[in-house]
């Protein structure tokens, strides 16, 4: 790790391993040992993790998994990821040396059951800062930006791509702030989380935008014309 001048902040970057294994594994083309063994996502997080330390020289790095089993958002909502397919067997079966491999680095691993990454990495971010530390968090994960300040940005590795709150602004129409409540309205197809009937990004910003929080739209949804409005006085 990279030694600090007394000018500089520490560096904390928590890398979201699945989200990254899961790219390596459908980007990159099939790697095999003699025996037949895949190890695509293996030999991919390999040359990620040497890249960071390569190029962005962090004082701290660690990894986080999702533990094994279902979290408490299976008990708020019965159909969460219902819809996803098990991992891959190509791929499942390189997590045991993926953990192997990331020992060998020397890095601290992390996961906590009844809890995804995501809730982990949001813990991480928030103890970081409040040691004085830049949290970076490599991921692609959309619901992670919601955690981007002046000292909390997200790394996109495999598109060499940086997004802090201004980044957020642009791409969402709302500041990392106010994203839970954007996605909120929305909804995640990709997590099979329903969101309001008749709303998408740009409503749900604008809704956002004009009556500040999910909270106070809700308050006030008669005020919303139309179909928008009516989903909306049935969602409270």
């Amino acid at each position: 790790m990279s030694t600090l001048s007394p000018s500089e902040k520490p560096s904390l970057y928590v890398l979201d391993a699945l989200n990254f294994l899961f790219r390596a594994f459908h980007a990159l083309p099939p790697l095999m040992t003699t025996k037949g063994a895949q190890t695509g996502a293996i030999y991919g997080l390999c040359q990620m993790l040497l890249k960071i330390e390569r190029e962005e020289r962090p004082t701290h790095l660690t990894c986080v998994f999702d533990a094994p089993g279902e979290n408490f958002r299976n008990q708020l909502f019965s159909g969460y990821k219902a819809h996803r397919p098990p991992m891959p067997p190509e791929l499942a079966g390189q997590l045991a040396m993926v953990r192997t491999v990331v020992e060998a680095f020397g890095l601290t691993t992390l996961e906590v059951p009844g809890y995804e990454a995501d809730d982990i990495i949001a813990a991480l971010a928030r103890i970081g800062t409040a040691a004085g530390m830049s949290v970076v968090i490599c991921s692609s994960d959309k619901d992670l930006m919601q955690l981007c300040s002046d000292d909390v940005s997200i790394l996109d590795t495999m598109k060499n791509r940086r997004l802090g709150p201004a980044e957020v602004k642009e791409k969402f129409g709302v500041g990392p702030g106010q994203l839970g409540d954007v996605l909120a309205l929305m909804g995640d197809s990709v997590d099979n989380v329903p969101g309001v009937d008749g709303i998408g990004p740009k409503t749900a910003a604008e809704l956002i935008n004009k009556y500040g929080t999910l909270e106070a739209l809700l308050e006030r949804a008669g005020e919303v014309k139309g179909k928008r409005g009516e989903a909306l006085v049935a969602a409270r």
